[in-house]
C-alpha cells in the first residue's frame, strides 16, 4: 500500500537520493553543487516541487478509490493503515530508544529490596545506550587493529607528511615567484629578454659609476675576470642587493630595485664577461674562478 511509508519520508528520501547522484556526478570542486551551479539549485527545487505535486496527486486517486469502498471494507482498511503507522510514531520511538516501562509495570520490576519504604526497581539501561557502548567497542577494536597491528598511519605520520608536502610546496612556490630569489637560490639568466631588460637596468643605475660598456669609472672594471666581491651570480647579486665595500659609495640596491631586477642586472653584468670595453678600468681585486 502506498501509506506503508508517510509522504514525507518518501518525499525526502528521494529527494536526497537525487541530490545526492547529482552531487556524485557533477563535479563542482570543494563547494556543493547547488552553490557552485545555480542551475542546479534551480533543478532541485523543481524536482522537489514535482515530488509534492506527485503525493498529492496520488493522495487524490487513493482519496477517491478509498470512497469507493464499502463500509466494512473502509474498516479493514483504517485498522490496517493504523497498525502500519505505529512504526512511524515519533513518540513510540522514542519510548521504544529510551527503554521506557508506564508506571502500571512498576510492580513487576520492582527488587526483594525495601529500604525504609522505598523499593529499588529492576530498570535495564536504555537500548540507545547500550547500542553505543557496543558500537564504541567495536570502534575501539578496530581502531587497535588498524593503528597498533597493521601499521596505520597516526596523527605523528600524517603531520610529518603534510609538513614535507608544504615545504616542497614552498619550494616550488619559490621557484615561480622571482621576487623571492635571494642570493642562495639566485641563477644566472639566458633569456634575451631578461638580459635586455637587465641591461636597461644597468644603464639607469649603473652606468654612472661603471661606465655604459662596463669598463669601469669610478666603480670597478665588469668586463675583466677580477672581482672585489666574487665573481658568481651569487656574489654578484650579493653585492648588489647589500651594496659594495663600505665607505665606497654604492648602495644597498635591495631597497630600490626588486629581486627579479636584481637578478637581471646581475645575470646582463655577468653578460659583459670578455668582452672589450672602450676604455678599460685596470683589474682590481683577485682572479676569480668557479669552484
Amino acid at each position: 500500500m502506498r501509506h506503508a511509508i508517510p509522504a514525507w519520508i518518501r518525499i525526502s528520501a528521494f529527494f536526497l537520493i537525487i541530490a545526492g547522484a547529482l552531487e556524485y556526478f557533477i563535479d563542482s570542486g570543494e563547494n556543493f553543487a547547488f552553490i557552485e551551479y545555480p542551475v542546479v539549485a534551480g533543478a532541485l527545487v523543481v524536482i522537489l516541487l514535482f515530488l509534492i505535486a506527485a503525493e498529492i496527486i496520488l493522495g487524490a486517486m487513493e482519496n477517491i478509490l478509498f470512497k469507493s469502498l464499502s463500509t466494512e471494507a473502509k474498516e479493514r482498511y483504517m485498522a490496517a493503515h493504523a497498525e502500519r503507522m505505529k512504526k512511524y510514531d515519533l513518540k513510540a520511538i522514542y519510548i521504544k530508544l529510551m527503554g521506557t516501562r508506564p508506571i502500571s509495570e512498576e510492580r513487576d520490576q520492582e527488587l526483594d529490596h525495601n529500604y525504609d519504604g522505598i523499593k529499588e526497581l529492576d530498570n535495564k539501561l536504555p537500548p540507545w545506550w547500550l547500542y553505543s557502548f557496543y558500537a564504541s567497542i567495536i570502534f575501539a577494536i578496530g581502531y587497535m587493529a588498524y593503528y597498533h597491528m597493521f601499521g596505520g598511519e597516526n596523527q605523528a605520520a600524517e603531520f610529518e607528511q603534510e609538513m614535507l608536502a608544504a615545504q616542497l610546496a614552498v619550494e616550488e612556490y619559490k621557484k615561480n615567484a622571482p621576487n623571492l630569489v635571494d642570493a642562495e637560490s639566485v641563477v644566472a639568466l639566458t633569456a634575451a629578454k631578461d638580459l635586455e631588460a637587465g641591461a636597461a637596468i644597468f644603464t639607469t643605475n649603473c652606468m654612472a659609476c661603471h661606465a655604459a660598456d662596463g669598463g669601469g669609472g669610478i666603480g670597478p672594471n665588469l668586463t675583466d675576470e677580477h672581482w672585489i666581491l666574487g665573481g658568481g651570480i651569487s656574489e654578484v647579486f650579493h653585492t648588489i642587493s647589500e651594496g659594495g665595500r663600505a665607505g665606497k659609495g654604492m648602495v644597498a640596491w635591495k631597497s630600490i630595485l626588486k629581486p627579479a631586477e636584481i637578478q637581471q642586472v646581475s645575470s646582463y653584468i655577468l653578460s659583459l664577461q670578455g668582452s672589450t670595453p672602450a676604455n678599460p678600468k685596470e683589474a682590481e681585486g683577485e682572479l676569480w674562478i668557479k669552484e
